[in-house]
């Protein structure tokens, strides 16, 4: 029989390799892997006892994670400490993908003047067209799953 604690760690290191495939730290992915098991924010040092790494290691897997959209930091009255939990997932995901993807787009469009050569501005199209499908598959996938959470 499997102790519950042990199914706890291999989650929590399968969303660290996960995350390690979308170039982000194990450290990062691990952090992840725990917030999303926690039911209510914690402190950095919380974490950083849970998962056995330094407070700094988790410091930077917080920023990374709020920067993907991944995870918030609630401040403390009076106090300099913060507390940290998951976001809601998909959501903050695709929001933080859509974001990054729409500053790209907008430096595509900025370099279509550079070029007069017909494959590179093809290319460049390409890409542009690429990205926008992604952010409206996106928008789609988003508003189909917020329909089903109000259907529930």
């Amino acid at each position: 029989m499997t102790v519950p604690g042990a199914d706890r760690q291999r989650f929590i290191y399968a969303i660290g390799d996960l995350l390690a495939s979308w170039n982000l730290s194990r450290a990062t992915g691990r952090t992840y892997g725990q917030l999303l098991l926690e039911a209510e924010p914690v402190s950095l040092d919380a974490l950083a006892e849970a998962l056995e790494l330094s407070k700094g290691a988790v410091s930077t897997s917080v920023r990374e994670l709020v920067s993907w959209g991944l995870a918030r930091t609630i401040s403390q009255p009076g106090s300099r400490r913060l507390l940290v939990e998951a976001t809601g997932g998909l959501e903050s995901l695709l929001s933080a993908s859509h974001d990054r993807a729409r500053s790209f787009i907008h430096v595509l469009r900025e370099g279509e003047h550079l070029t007069q050569e017909p494959h590179a501005q093809q290319r460049l199209h390409d890409v542009t067209d690429l990205f926008e499908g992604y952010i409206d598959a996106g928008e789609h996938m988003l508003t189909q799953h917020r329909s089903s959470r109000r259907s529930r």
